[in-house]
């Protein structure tokens, strides 16, 4: 039992993901119908997506593609056989009244991923994985979805390619969730199958029960049985679009529910929506049971075979290995290993300055230096797409005493991403130079001479005397010494 499992009272807190992943293909899972985003709504639509009588789907090898690659990098089983389905219900947004997924047999069983929250690792079991296509979208004017004065629908949504991930009833605390999606966000940016950036990439559903703890028969409040889940009423949280959002929306949730079982109310078991502006949910309908969706097998598309796929398709070194690896490899603390491994554009960048320079030295420049200032101006690293080899020119104006580390971080830096000047166009306009050995030391004997005071005030045991005098001494280097040789030059002239 991990710290994130004890609950408040007699409580436990058990939950259940339904993520779904849009993959990054050009065109949609049944269609030629482009997925690129577009301002206009129901431009990239046709027949076959609009569900249009007598339109037949042909499916998207690159969707099958992606898939593959998701249940390599989460262990699971893919069968010999899988096939796809009709899952019908109505709702404004899914244009011909079914969707078409997989239901019994899908292209992924049984995987798993493992997580970190707070040091413990978990294993999070995904229960199964499986294709299918995305409904359209719905814009509701003036209001929330229970508030608004009327709705719109967008048909350029209606079939992009969906990877519906299900996890088994693992979580025990909202941060367990969080830190799940972070890791399953992470694994598909490395796979080259999922764009974070693209409007409604990801989203989660989270069914949420609460459990007494006296009808958990096992000690370990991790494993709680079939009956005392099949006794819980749970609530489905709908539409939530990030990991905050998830862990926000749960926690909102998770305190609803123990407060009504407080107060001696029943949990209903329904669907419900979060609204991300109030922070809460607000009911939508009765959940609805499997029975409900009348699936049957999707005619118009055959039995999919791709089991042999799984040994012909390579995926990279997944987030997780890579992270171990950077820390034996490198030396690197488990800290700076999980900011190198953020996404695999910062692990391939890191891997070719450390290739070049001290390992130690890439890893600040990059962990701590470059993405600190990018997230301050809310960018990520292939906003830099190009000018990657400006950075390691910076690194090695670094490495090799050509400019101070502080001149480099505070203007050289920055001054790129600013105004996008090399950092030679920068060190020169700026006159940003080292200083030469003999420049400096002279500067460190005139400040001793103008500063009486706190030469005394340092020999009489005052070390923050020296801090001042370092202080003078790079105005008059114009800040082009180092800081750290000065300090030890100004040691060595006052001590002979």
């Amino acid at each position: 039992m991990t710290a994130q499992t004890v609950q408040q009272g007699d409580l436990v807190t058990v939950i259940g993901l339904e993520v779904h992943v849009q993959l990054e293909t050009d065109t949609k899972i049944f269609c030629g119908c482009s997925t690129d985003q577009t301002d206009e709504p129901n431009e990239n639509v046709c027949p076959v997506c609009l569900g249009l009588p007598g339109a037949l789907p042909v499916l998207n090898e690159g969707a099958v593609e992606a898939a593959v690659k998701i249940g390599k990098a989460i262990d699971a089983d893919i069968p010999e056989e899988t096939r796809f389905h009709r899952k019908n219900y109505y709702y404004p947004d899914l244009p011909k009244n079914f969707q078409i997924t997989q239901y019994d047999e899908p292209i992924c069983q049984d995987g798993e991923l493992e997580v970190s929250v707070e040091g413990d690792r978990r294993t999070i079991t995904v229960e199964r994985a499986h294709l299918e296509e995305d409904p359209g979208s719905l814009q509701h004017v003036g209001g929330g979805i229970d508030t608004a004065d009327y709705t719109l629908v967008d048909y350029n949504r209606a079939g992009t390619p969906l990877m519906e991930i299900v996890t088994a009833p693992d979580f025990r605390s909202p941060d367990e969730v969080r830190a799940f999606l972070a890791e399953l966000e992470e694994v598909l940016e490395y796979l080259g199958v999922f764009n974070a950036e693209r409007d409604g990439s990801l989203r989660i559903d989270a069914n949420l029960s609460i459990i007494p703890e006296e009808e958990i028969e096992s000690d370990n409040i991790d494993d709680i049985g079939a009956d005392a889940l099949a006794a819980a009423n749970r609530t489905e949280v709908k539409n939530i679009s990030s990991h905050k959002g998830a862990e926000k929306a749960l926690a909102y949730e998770e305190t609803r529910q123990k407060n009504a079982i407080r107060r001696g109310r029943a949990v209903e078991q329904e669907t419900r929506h979060w609204d991300e502006s109030r922070g809460i949910t607000v009911s939508m309908r009765s959940k609805e049971e499997e029975k409900d969706y009348r699936y049957f097998e999707e005619a118009d598309l055959p039995p999919l075979r791709v089991s042999d796929w799984k040994d012909k398709i390579d995926i990279p070194e997944l987030p997780s290995a890579r992270r171990e690896r950077f820390q034996d490899e490198y030396d690197l603390s488990e800290e700076a290993a999980s900011k190198l491994t953020s996404t695999k554009q910062v692990a391939d960048f890191y891997e070719d300055v450390a290739s070049e320079f001290d390992p130690d030295l890439a890893a600040t420049w990059v962990a701590d230096n470059l993405l600190g200032e990018l997230n301050y101006r809310d960018m990520e690293i292939t906003d830099l797409e190009g000018r990657l080899e400006e950075v390691t020119r910076l690194v090695e104006l670094v490495a090799t005493d050509e400019i101070t580390a502080k001149n480099a971080r505070e203007t050289v830096l920055r001054a790129m991403l600013d105004d996008g000047r090399t950092p030679d166009e920068v060190v020169e306009a700026e006159d940003l130079g080292k200083t030469d050995e003999g420049e400096v030391q002279q500067a460190v004997v005139d400040a001793i001479d103008d500063n009486p005071e706190a030469v005394a005030d340092y020999e009489s045991g005052d070390d923050g005397a020296i801090n001042f005098l370092v202080g003078q001494v790079m105005q008059k280097t114009g800040g082009s010494a180092d800081p750290g040789d000065v300090n030890q030059l100004l040691r060595a002239e006052l001590e002979e």
